[in-house]
């Protein structure tokens, strides 16, 4: 019996098939897909929220100092002229930061490389560059899920089948997690 089912393709395509749909159901939440891949990225998915889980409290808060820039009303850097000069001004502030024990460290290690990294593009600036952030999905997935299925041994998906897909009678089903 075969440890893993192979889709029909090769193997640099089929990783890069799972990591994607993985990606996307962690970030959404749900994905519709074929039954035979919805198999499959269960088995991952599980495996990384298990991750999250086990390692959600398991870091230290420390407090740094960091130098922030001065920001006016419409969100740009405060300049001041030193020696003829214009340099931005910066204020300092106290900011407490999580930092990873090595075991935490690691298990963010191994999510993200399944995970691909996600950009979030706002909606009223589709199609441009600007304002596009970068999401930690590691970071959602030890502060949101993680706490979310703390007590929950296993189980974090769950499949529903919908029908039959119109061009090729595939089973297409929703992928979820609980």
């Amino acid at each position: 019996m075969a440890k893993y089912r192979k889709l029909g393709r090769t193997s640099p395509q089929r990783k890069a098939l799972l990591r994607n749909q993985v990606t996307a159901l962690l970030y959404h939440g749900k994905i519709v897909t074929t039954e035979a891949r919805a198999k499959e990225v269960r088995k991952i998915a599980e495996h990384l929220i298990t991750l999250a889980v086990r390692e959600r409290d398991n870091y230290d808060t420390v407090t740094v100092t960091a130098k922030v820039p001065v920001k006016d009303k419409d969100g740009k850097r405060v300049k001041e002229v030193i020696d003829g000069k214009r340099v931005t001004k910066f204020e300092n502030v106290e900011k407490e930061i999580k930092k990873d024990r090595p075991s935490r460290l690691h298990a963010r290690r191994q999510i993200l490389k399944v995970l691909y990294p996600v950009v979030y593009v706002p909606t009223e600036a589709a199609g441009r560059k600007r304002n596009t952030k970068e999401v930690d999905l590691a970071a959602k997935m030890f502060d949101e899920y993680g706490p979310k299925y703390a007590n929950r041994n296993g189980g974090y998906t769950r499949i529903i089948k919908k029908g039959l897909r119109k061009g090729d009678a595939a089973m297409e089903v929703i992928l979820e997690l609980v």
